[in-house]
């Protein structure tokens, strides 16, 4: 019998306070229950976002106080549904915080946690676009994979979307989805994101679940939206659009063993030398 799951992609907006980021986090995950979700997932940020001249400086509390984490626990554990809470800003070291994302299961526990890598610090050639997430975020060092229900679960957020090795290294060690709540540039997002999650699919056999912030955010930038469920052939099964909304969508497990049957290109992989070797002379 074919593992069926139900997914929600919570495509919210960036929100300066907590208290505005948790009202529309909640209408949306209400407005997603009307389809019986096993799964909600909202994008990174989900918790508020600020600009500040290219350096995020979003509302941050320390986890076990964070309102929007305990809205979203206090609905998981009424509603009986697993939440992947995108992102949220929690209180670090050294006046940083860490962009965190959490996995709650159906009782509003918290059952997986991961701390994003790749920091978005970025300068585009025409000055139009630069930011620096490192300048207040503290970088994460440990990648996170979570046993649950309905299939094996691996986390990245963003800009982390860029680096295929975390991906392949999850998928070799049983990933079937992969997750990647964002809030994508609307400039990086139209040349890029389309490609970028398909390929991540495409390359691992897998799922890619990506919830993406929509809307210009406070203090500069724009988030592209366009949340997206593709499978693990590169089909784009939903696409959330430009506007806030929720995306719901059925998948299918077993496609992913069944994709890696046909491709097994993660059991391919080879160890190799690399030579350089200087050809100018």
């Amino acid at each position: 019998m074919s593992r069926m799951l139900t997914i929600s992609c919570l495509q919210t907006s960036p929100r300066s306070t907590f208290r505005d980021a948790s009202i529309e986090a909640i209408a949306l995950a209400e407005k997603a229950m009307e389809k019986n979700p096993a799964l909600i997932c909202l994008p990174e940020y989900c918790g508020g976002l600020v600009s500040n001249k290219g350096r995020f400086t979003p509302p941050h509390e320390v986890e076990e106080k964070h309102p929007v984490l305990l809205s979203l626990k206090h609905f998981a554990k009424v509603n009986k549904v697993w939440i992947v809470v995108g992102s949220i800003a929690i209180t670090g070291r050294d006046g940083k915080f860490f962009n965190r994302t959490l996995l709650l299961d159906s009782n509003g526990e918290v059952k997986c946690r991961y701390d994003k890598i790749h920091l978005f610090d970025i300068d585009l050639a025409d000055n139009s676009h630069s930011f620096q997430e490192s300048a207040t975020v503290q970088s994460g060092e440990r990648v996170s994979l979570a046993e649950t229900p309905f299939g094996k679960l691996g986390f990245s957020v963003c800009y982390d979307l860029r680096f295929a090795h975390i991906y392949r290294e999850m998928s070799k060690n049983g990933a079937e989805i992969l997750m990647v709540p964002s809030a994508f540039t609307k400039k990086t997002g139209e040349a890029h994101w389309h490609v970028l999650n398909r390929a991540r699919a495409i390359e691992n056999g897998a799922f890619v679940i990506s919830p993406c912030a929509c809307g210009p955010i406070e203090g500069g930038g724009e988030s592209y939206g366009h949340s997206l469920v593709v499978d693990p052939w590169g089909e784009i099964l939903a696409d959330g659009g430009v506007g806030s909304g929720v995306v719901t969508c059925q998948i299918e497990i077993d496609k992913v063993q069944e994709t890696r049957n046909k491709i097994p290109s993660l059991r391919h992989d080879r160890d190799y030398d690399l030579r350089i070797i200087d050809a100018s002379q």
